[in-house]
């Protein structure tokens, strides 16, 4: 009974946090379940395929939550996330069959490397500078806010679909939602307001995993009672995420993940190089 609140918690924590920044959860998701298998008896022992698959499977409920949330609120661009998701699941599966050669040892080294790599991102992001507005931008949006204030931005198709074919491989090769990338290069490279990136990414997210999970699924990878206890709390969590960001700024929050993210990079790269 104990393993089913933790994961529900687990659950409640990713789906909250992924969807008020826009990361999708599974950066929270995958560390859990390799650390509660390992350094406690609350659940069974997991290969990082099998967590990387629970994780998959369980964005696409946290994606979609999300995603009908910020629905309402009218900040999500769909041309654009499917744009990006044309990416993205090409990069997904590539990643998702990468993951399967991976033993655990590299897979908690490389994965805290990029654990680290997310929390140096979300340290300097709103340090720099986006890029100036170009008319030559192939698509172009305009997004007004109910202040009424109108932001424009825009994007070329190719960069794009680079930018989101690598954003895949990661979400496919880790169980990432892939926010924790795309959302930076939104907001920096491709002028989106904040709100409309995370919007976005959470239906990236809800697209990507699907395809990410079924290759998972076709593997395998899937542990289908751990991604029943995760789900019901990632639903919820990805509603409470989606309803602190239209009320809140995260900023907070943000610092709060930039240093435990740090933390969980460390304890990775730690067991990966002592075994």
């Amino acid at each position: 009974m104990e393993w089913i609140v933790l994961l529900i918690i687990i659950g409640l924590s990713s789906g909250t946090i992924g969807s008020l920044i826009g990361l999708g959860g599974g950066i929270i998701i995958v560390p859990a379940l390799l650390f509660f298998s390992s350094a406690s008896g609350l659940l069974t022992p997991l290969t990082p395929q099998v967590a990387v698959g629970v994780s998959t499977v369980v964005m696409i409920f946290t994606g979609l939550s999300s995603t009908l949330a910020y629905m309402k609120h009218k900040t999500v661009d769909y041309k654009s996330g499917f744009i990006f998701f044309a990416g993205s699941a090409l990069g997904g599966i590539l990643g998702a069959l990468m993951n399967k050669h991976m033993e655990l040892d590299d897979f908690n080294l490389y994965f805290g490397i990029f654990v680290i790599l997310i929390s140096l991102v979300l340290m300097i992001k709103d340090r720099l500078k986006p890029v100036s507005f170009k008319e030559t931008f192939q698509i172009k949006r305009v997004f007004k806010d109910p202040d009424g204030k109108e932001f424009h931005y825009g994007y070329n198709v190719l960069p794009a679909l680079l930018i989101s074919i690598a954003v895949g491989f990661c979400s496919g090769l880790f169980g990432i939602g892939g926010g924790s990338l795309i959302v930076p290069a939104m907001i920096l490279l491709f002028l989106f307001p904040p709100h409309v990136a995370v919007a976005t990414s959470m239906f990236l997210v809800f697209l990507s995993s699907m395809v990410n999970s079924v290759t998972h699924i076709s593997l395998g990878n899937v542990n289908w009672a751990y991604a029943a206890a995760l789900i019901p709390g990632a639903w919820f969590g990805a509603k409470l995420g989606a309803y602190i960001n239209k009320k809140l700024t995260s900023k907070s929050l943000v610092n709060i993940l930039r240093i435990m993210l740090l933390i969980i990079g460390i304890r990775l790269i730690y067991q990966g190089i002592i075994g």
